[in-house]
C-alpha cells in the first residue's frame, strides 16, 4: 500500500492513534484493533521507543495495513520512520520537507493543518489527505468554510476530541469529513484488552450508524 494506490474506500476511515504504547504491547494492541476492523494504525513518535514498535508492527502485519508514525515533525524523523518500512506518516503540523519526503517514499501522508494556506501547501507537496488538528480550533463553522474551498474529494480527517458517538461524528461527516483520527478515547496506556476492544467496537458501531 503506497500513496499512489491508496483508496480510502478500502479502509475503515478511522486512524487508531496508539500514543504511549510500549513495544512489547504494540502487536497485541494492534491485533485487537485489526480484529475490530481498523486498518490504519499510528504510533506517535513521542511514545516509548516508538520506532521499535513501528518496526515490529510492520514486520508482523506486513503491507496489508497502513502502519506508521504520528507526531513526525522533522525530516530526520521522517527518514527514520521510512527506514522502518512504515507506509503511513502523520504529522501535527505542516512541514513541506516532511510531506515531500514521505510522499516520495510512497507513504500515505496526513499532515496537520488548520488554515487554508497550510492545507493547499500540504496538498501541493503531495499529501494524501489532511489531518485537521486540533479540530477544536476550526469547529464546525471553520471546517465548513475550509472544506468549501478545498479541491473536490480532498480527504479531511478531524482529529482531537472525537468520541465514539453519532453525535460526535455526524456533524463533521455531514460537512464533508471522510473519517477521523482517534486518540485517548480509543487507546491510552493502562487500558485492559477488553477496554481497548470495547472502545474500538464503540467507534466502529457509531460510524456505521451515522
Amino acid at each position: 500500500m503506497t500513496n499512489n494506490d491508496f483508496k480510502l474506500e478500502q479502509h475503515l476511515p478511522l486512524v487508531a492513534i496508539i500514543r504511549g504504547v510500549q513495544p512489547e504491547d504494540a502487536i497485541r494492541v494492534t491485533q485487537i484493533l485489526i480484529e475490530e476492523g481498523f486498518t490504519m494504525i499510528e504510533v506517535p513518535l513521542n511514545s516509548p521507543d516508538a520506532l521499535t514498535s513501528i518496526k515490529r508492527l510492520v514486520e508482523h502485519f506486513g503491507s496489508d495495513y497502513l502502519i506508521g508514525a504520528g507526531t513526525v515533525t522533522t525530516p530526520e524523523q521522517a527518514r527514520s520512520v521510512i527506514e522502518t518500512g512504515a507506509n503511513l506518516v502523520v504529522t501535527p503540523n505542516f512541514n513541506e520537507q516532511v510531506v515531500k519526503m514521505s510522499a516520495l517514499a510512497g507513504c500515505v501522508t496526513f499532515p496537520g493543518v488548520v488554515t487554508p494556506s497550510e492545507a493547499f501547501a500540504a496538498l501541493a507537496a503531495g499529501a494524501t489527505g489532511l489531518k485537521l488538528f486540533p479540530i477544536s480550533m476550526l469547529g464546525l463553522d471553520g471546517f465548513k468554510a475550509l472544506n468549501s474551498v478545498l479541491p473536490k474529494g480532498t480527504i479531511c480527517f478531524p482529529v482531537g476530541g472525537i468520541n465514539p458517538s453519532v453525535e460526535s461524528m455526524k456533524p463533521y461527516l455531514d460537512l464533508g469529513a471522510k473519517g477521523f483520527g482517534l486518540g485517548a478515547s480509543l487507546y491510552k496506556p493502562g487500558l485492559s484488552d477488553d477496554e481497548i476492544r470495547a472502545n474500538a467496537k464503540g467507534f466502529v458501531e457509531a460510524l456505521a450508524n451515522v
